[in-house]
C-alpha cells in the first residue's frame, strides 16, 4: 500500500514582487489556484492541510470551491520556515544566505520539520492521498527527506506557485518522488515563483 503526498506551493500573492513572504493572492495567484484545483479533480483525498498563512489559506479556499468534497484544515507544521542551518558540507555559495537568519529561527524550523516528517512520512495500511498546501522551503525539505539527502539540499529545490510535487511513501521500499514541480496545468504566463535566472 502507498501513502501519496501531493505537495502544492501556494499561489502568487500581491506582495511577492516586493519580497514579502505572505499576503493576499494576486489575480494571477487566483487563476493558478483554480487551475491546480482542476488538475487535482478526481483524486480521492483523505485529508487536505494547509499552512495557516494568508496565501496558502486562500489557495486552499479556492481549491475547496472547485472540489467541494474536501475540507482543508490549517496545520502549523506547514508554516514557512528555515528547515536547517549551515553545515560543514554545505557549499560556500549557500552560506551567505544565512546572514539575516537567527539561531532561534533555525531551531524552530528544525523542530517543525521533524514533526512534519513524523506526521506525514508514514506508510499507510491502505492507499492514502494527502494534499498539503504550503511553502517552497517545506516542499524542498520533503523532497530532501524522500531522497535522504544532506540537510542543506532543501535549498536546491525550487518550485513554482501552485506547482505539483508528489511523493510516494511505502513500508517496504524507500520513498520516491513521483513528480517534481509539475507545471502542466499552468500556461507559461502563470508560471511564477521560480528564481528569475532559472528557466520554467
Amino acid at each position: 500500500m502507498s501513502h501519496y503526498l501531493y505537495l502544492v506551493r501556494h499561489g502568487e500573492h500581491q506582495d511577492a514582487e516586493h519580497g514579502l513572504r505572505d499576503g493576499k493572492l494576486s489575480e494571477r495567484g487566483k487563476r493558478q489556484a483554480t487551475l491546480i484545483a482542476d488538475r487535482l479533480g478526481g483524486v480521492p483525498f483523505d485529508a487536505v492541510h494547509h499552512s495557516p498563512l494568508e496565501a496558502p489559506s486562500e489557495t486552499a479556499a479556492f481549491i475547496a470551491q472547485r472540489l467541494p468534497s474536501i475540507q482543508p484544515e490549517p496545520s502549523t507544521l506547514l508554516f514557512d520556515c528555515i528547515p536547517s542551518g549551515p553545515t560543514p558540507d554545505m557549499p560556500h555559495a549557500y552560506q551567505g544566505w544565512y546572514g539575516g537568519i537567527t539561531e532561534e529561527e533555525i531551531i524552530a524550523g528544525q523542530a517543525q520539520m521533524g514533526d512534519a516528517v513524523a506526521e506525514w512520512f508514514t506508510p499507510a495500511r491502505e492507499d492514502r492521498h494527502d494534499l498539503l498546501i504550503t511553502h517552497n522551503a517545506v516542499i524542498g525539505w520533503f523532497v530532501r527527506e524522500a531522497f535522504q539527502a544532506p540537510e542543506w539540499r532543501w535549498m536546491g529545490t525550487n518550485v513554482a506557485h501552485t506547482a505539483l510535487t508528489i511523493i510516494r511513501i511505502r513500508s517496504a521500499k524507500p520513498a520516491e518522488v513521483v513528480t517534481l514541480n509539475d507545471l502542466a496545468h499552468l500556461p507559461v504566463e502563470l508560471r511564477t515563483g521560480l528564481p528569475v535566472d532559472q528557466p520554467v
